[in-house]
């Protein structure tokens, strides 16, 4: 099973997904390889909670994934943190709804949750914890404290990252979680659908929380990064850059 741990449904934050446009994205999902994906959306998108309406509408959930047109999408979240970092958490449906609706007060940067108390909130619930991008200029996480680090589940070798500074940090990331006896995933970071497949995990099949969970933490996986990655992330960056520049969303 190829999974990426690390996918958005909208453009931008600006800009709602449709059930035809979300289709199309698997369509091309599959196209790229991937048989599953967690569906990690930014948690103060303005449609965060249109996304999981459309979902229930549209597609069938069962065990802990949603059925999209034979691609397993379980569902995420992408929090921002008040020290800086973003924080991956993937759960089952109404984990993650709940979640959403707990931060509803800390969607301003300002007023983001404090690290210490996201913890607090997803203490005891069945979660998967991934520190997004940890090298990342804009949003690190290598300034937090050892008990905050060590407490995720994996770190994100992200697409977008390894476009920026080289396949070398897929070995950074990986040396990162050994210093904490955790594990490193694959994310492609993929807002627009060109960057599907730019880094993804093999996994053995799964189909809930707790059986991605084992096989993270037992390390019974590989990542494996496109020979194409480069080109996938370019070519999803200048779509981006040139509907910016149309005015069709902001990014």
């Amino acid at each position: 099973m190829k999974i990426d741990f690390h996918t958005h449904a909208n453009l931008s934050k600006t800009l709602a997904v449709t059930p035809e446009e979300f289709r199309r994205k698997i369509k091309e999902a599959k196209e790229s390889g991937l048989d599953a994906l967690a569906l990690t959306e930014h948690f103060n998108a303005p449609n965060f909670g249109d996304i999981y309406d459309m979902l229930d509408t549209h597609f069938s959930y069962k065990h802990h994934y949603y059925d999209v047109d034979g691609i397993k999408v379980f569902p995420g979240i992408e929090i921002d943190v008040l020290e800086t970092g973003h924080f991956l958490v993937v759960a089952e449906r109404e984990t993650i709804k709940s979640i959403s609706l707990q931060l509803k007060e800390h969607t301003e940067e300002n007023n983001f949750i404090k690290v210490s108390d996201l913890n607090q909130l997803l203490h005891g619930l069945n979660v998967i914890k991934i520190g997004a991008h940890p090298y990342r200029e804009s949003t690190p996480w290598i300034h937090h404290n050892e008990e905050t680090l060590a407490s995720f589940d994996a770190f994100d070798i992200n697409g977008k990252d390894l476009y920026k500074y080289g396949r070398e940090m897929k070995e950074k990331v990986e040396a990162l979680a050994s210093k904490y006896d955790i594990s490193a995933v694959g994310g492609s970071d993929t807002h627009q659908f060109f960057q599907y497949g730019a880094v993804v995990n093999i996994f053995p099949e799964c189909h809930t929380i707790e059986d991605l969970r084992a096989v993270i933490k037992n390390k019974d996986y590989e990542v494996e990064l496109s020979p194409s990655l480069r080109l996938k992330v370019k070519a999803a960056k200048f779509v981006k850059k040139l509907l910016k520049e149309k005015d069709i969303v902001t990014i």
